[in-house]
């Protein structure tokens, strides 16, 4: 399989993200600059090609390119930031994957669609609805990927910037997440709860590896006990702005 990844340097404003859950604290980033250095090192250590999409400077948030694009299959959805303030971070995205010969399609408004804001899992897509991601968004995304077999489910979202700020998935296909920040456990047919709030994010590098961050420790020892091969990345810098592990890149399969 060619596994490849988007992935996209941090700005120099990184400091001046936007924040919506969270107080702002000071941002170290020239430690943020090594941080996203290390997590591609990881990326390409489990034999992931990373693909730079071009720096978005004057945008503070750009680092954060999951935000920009949903994938499925040879179909690219560009999304339509919920924050005017990240609308042009798509741009370098839609480029980037119309030169690797993806298929694209847009979100229009009045829709938004933050990446972030979907959670899939073979051909289900789950939505966080009530942040940045509204129903005319989750509805365009559900035509375009209709042809292509996709199931499209919004979720209430009231707690946490995104949905997977709150919940991802296993391999198997196992939701995990940190109660306090998920509005319903129940949406889910298999569903583990973590001890942490940064375990609940993971990204799969392959059916039995995990990247998460290295500030869960406690929940990296229950995945370990599940079998699974965790590779663990410092994040605190990107912790700080409500990002994750699953914000620093989009993965291509196929």
């Amino acid at each position: 399989m060619n596994r490849r990844a988007l992935v996209r340097r941090p700005s120099p404003r990184l400091a001046e993200g936007l924040l919506t859950h969270l107080d702002r604290v000071p941002v170290d980033v020239d430690l943020a600059h090594w941080q996203w250095d290390g997590y591609v090192a990881a990326l390409q250590a489990e034999g992931w090609q990373t693909i730079e999409v071009s720096p978005a400077p004057d945008c503070p948030d750009s680092v954060f390119v999951e935000d920009t694009v949903v994938v499925f299959g040879d179909l690219a959805v560009i999304t339509r930031p919920g924050a005017d303030e990240r609308k042009p971070e798509t741009a370098g995205t839609e480029h980037t994957l119309l030169e690797l010969g993806f298929r694209v399609a847009r979100i229009e408004a009045p829709g938004t669609l933050d990446g972030g804001d979907v959670l899939k899992h073979g051909t289900t897509m789950w939505v966080g609805l009530g942040g940045r991601t509204n129903r005319a968004g989750l509805d365009q995304l559900a035509r375009h990927l209709a042809p292509l077999g996709v199931d499209v489910v919004g979720v209430p979202l009231t707690k946490v910037l995104h949905l997977k700020s709150a919940v991802t998935a296993l391999p198997d296909g196992t939701v995990v997440g940190y109660d306090d920040l998920v509005d319903d456990t129940s949406v889910w047919s298999r569903y583990l709860s973590v001890p942490e709030e940064p375990g609940a994010h993971v990204v799969l590098l392959d059916e039995a590896t995990v990247l998460m961050s290295s500030s869960a420790p406690r929940t990296r020892e229950l995945y370990e006990a599940r079998g699974l091969r965790v590779m663990a990345v410092a994040m605190s810098e990107f912790e700080k702005l409500e990002g994750c592990v699953t914000c620093l890149s989009v993965r291509l399969r196929g």
